[in-house]
C-alpha cells in the first residue's frame, strides 16, 4: 500500500489560519492557568505550612480532591455544572460572551493550583526550621519572614518540579476541547474533518506541541541555571 502525504493540503488558506489560531488560543490558556494556579498555589502552600488545623485540612482536602478526580471531569463540572450556581447577571454575562475560555481556565487554574502546591511544600520541607524561627526572632511577620527567607528557597528547590508541572499544564489544555475551546487540538480536528488528511492535520498539531514544549524546558533550564549561579554567588 502506497501513502502520499500532502502537507501543503494541511497548511494553505483557512487550515493555516485555524492552526495559527488554534495556537494562539492554547498559549494563552497556558499562560492564564499557570500564572492564577502558581499565584494560588504558592497561597494554598502557605496555608498548608502555616500549621493552621483547619486550614491545612481544607488545603489538604482541596488537593486530594484535585488529584484524584480525572481533569476531563473537573472541565465538565465548570462548564455545565458550576454555570448554574452563579449569580444570573454572571451566568447571562458568560452566555452572550462565551464561558468555553474562562470556565476551562477557572478548571486547569485549580487543578493545577493543588499540583503547584505540593510542589512547593516538598520545597518547605527541605528548607531547615531554624531559618522560619531565625526570621520570627528578628522580629519579622510569619508573612514577611516566608516571602523574604523561605519562600525564594523553597522555589529554587522546586524549580525541576514546578517546569514539569508547566509542561504538564501545557499539555493539559488540550483537554479543554471537550468543552469547545477551539484550541490547538481542536482545530487539528477540524482541518481533519474538513480535508480528510488525519495524519497531516496531526502531524502539524504534533509538531507545534513539541516545539511549545521545548521552549517551556528551555525556560526552565535557563532559570534553574540563573539561580544556581545565583545561589553559588551568595
Amino acid at each position: 500500500m502506497h501513502f502520499q502525504f500532502d502537507f501543503a493540503s494541511v497548511l494553505r488558506g483557512d487550515y493555516l489560519h485555524w492552526f495559527i489560531s488554534g495556537t494562539a488560543v492554547t498559549l494563552a490558556l497556558f499562560a492564564v492557568a499557570w500564572a492564577g494556579s502558581f499565584v494560588l498555589g504558592i497561597l494554598l502552600a502557605i496555608v498548608r505550612q502555616s500549621g493552621l488545623r483547619g486550614g491545612a485540612q481544607v488545603v489538604a482536602a482541596y488537593v486530594e480532591y484535585h488529584r484524584n478526580v480525572p481533569l476531563v471531569v473537573q472541565l465538565l463540572f465548570w462548564y455545565f455544572a458550576a454555570p448554574s450556581l452563579f449569580p444570573a447577571p454572571l451566568r447571562d454575562y458568560l452566555v452572550a460572551h462565551g464561558s468555553e475560555f474562562p470556565l476551562a481556565a477557572v478548571a486547569l487554574i485549580l487543578c493545577a493550583a493543588a499540583y503547584v502546591s505540593e510542589d512547593l511544600r516538598s520545597g518547605f520541607r527541605a528548607i531547615p526550621l531554624g531559618q522560619m524561627e531565625a526570621g520570627r526572632a528578628l522580629g519579622m511577620s510569619y508573612v514577611t519572614t516566608m516571602r523574604t527567607v523561605v519562600m525564594p528557597q523553597a522555589l529554587r528547590i522546586s524549580l525541576p518540579s514546578l517546569v514539569n508541572q508547566a509542561l504538564l499544564l501545557f499539555k493539559n489544555t488540550s483537554l479543554a476541547m471537550a468543552v469547545g475551546v477551539a484550541e490547538l487540538t481542536y482545530e487539528a480536528k477540524e482541518v481533519d474533518s474538513n480535508t480528510f488528511r488525519t495524519f497531516e492535520a496531526f502531524a502539524v498539531a504534533t509538531v507545534i506541541y513539541l516545539a511549545i514544549s521545548f521552549a517551556i524546558m528551555f525556560c526552565g533550564s535557563m532559570l534553574a541555571r540563573r539561580f544556581d549561579t545565583a545561589g553559588a554567588r551568595r
